[in-house]
């Protein structure tokens, strides 16, 4: 490992210990300043969220409101780290009165994760997919099966994974090959719950979409284990109400198609995953944390 890594090591450490030891109004004015700061600095994932937001607010949108919601991004994004170094010192009710939830979402929530089939959330880059995770354990007492990127330094990743373990996740590495496939398969056969942020395509397999009227690619994960298990696949979308809370979207099942090849079955249903991210982006653009080169173009 080299020096580098070792500080930026250090550095974590030291964000979980000090920012979850500080007051919450003060750690979320905090990342706020330091997400104003990143954004005046007009940064290249700055200019790369300003150019994914484009396609989402559309040619009408004037530079003050591009601007706007750029700034509101950064601190959406920012506020994802507050949280990440706090939420494993919250406790089971704080937990589970941090989220709002419309009732027909909740009753679709109850209803896949109860059926026995096996239930795959398939979530994209929005909100804070750890906070809904904490939720969801808190709510139902279960133990879900997601899939995680291996971040560098190998250590840092290591801090991730445990601490969405301490927070009830069975949590799989994203380069651990067919065996992760077959892991998220078996549980998902066994009436168990997946949950895949899938809104990105992280290998060479992924479907190409139209999303706001652009081409880019999705993972294929979550429609070809549906196909392949007949588990009930659910968009979800996520958005922050305000500070400490977070709002959850459960969409109606993606169903298998009747017709077609197991490819042009995962095609579809990736596109109809795709319309669902982009209904919840539209509403809440500066909770879409793409920071990242996205459409192909």
């Amino acid at each position: 490992m080299t020096v580098q890594d070792r500080a930026v090591v250090w550095g974590y450490r030291a964000a979980w210990s000090l920012i979850g030891a500080m007051p919450e109004r003060a750690a979320y004015r905090l990342f706020e300043r330091v997400a104003d700061q990143l954004w005046k600095r007009r940064s290249g994932p700055v200019l790369r969220l300003e150019a994914n937001l484009r396609r989402v607010l559309g040619p009408d949108a004037t530079p003050e409101v591009l601007a706007a919601t750029s700034r509101a991004g950064m601190r959406s994004a920012l506020r994802y780290y507050c949280e990440a170094f706090r939420l494993n010192r919250w406790d089971r009710s704080r937990v589970l009165d941090s989220v709002d939830i419309a009732d027909e979402d909740r009753a679709r929530l109850d209803g896949v994760i109860r059926s026995g089939r096996g239930a795959m959330l398939a979530l994209g880059h929005t909100g804070n997919y750890d906070h809904a995770g904490a939720w969801l354990t808190a709510a139902y007492g279960i133990e879900f099966t997601t899939v995680a990127e291996n971040l560098k330094p190998e250590a840092v990743a290591e801090q991730f994974w445990d601490y969405r373990r301490k927070l009830g996740m069975e949590v799989l590495p994203h380069d651990g090959g067919p065996s992760v496939v077959g892991t998220l398969a078996r549980r998902l056969r066994a009436g168990g719950t997946v949950c895949l942020v899938a809104d990105r395509d992280l290998s060479a397999s992924g479907v190409r979409v139209d999303f706001f009227g652009e081409t880019t690619r999705m993972a294929a994960g979550p429609a070809a284990l549906a196909v392949l298990t007949g588990c009930a696949l659910h968009p979800v979308n996520l958005w922050y109400p305000a500070p400490g809370r977070m709002g959850i979207r459960v969409h109606p099942e993606i169903p298998v198609p009747a017709d077609g090849t197991r490819q042009q079955k995962i095609a579809a249903m990736t596109q109809a995953l795709a319309d669902a991210y982009a209904q919840g982006i539209a509403a809440h653009p500066e909770d879409w944390h793409m920071l990242q080169k996205y459409f192909v173009d």
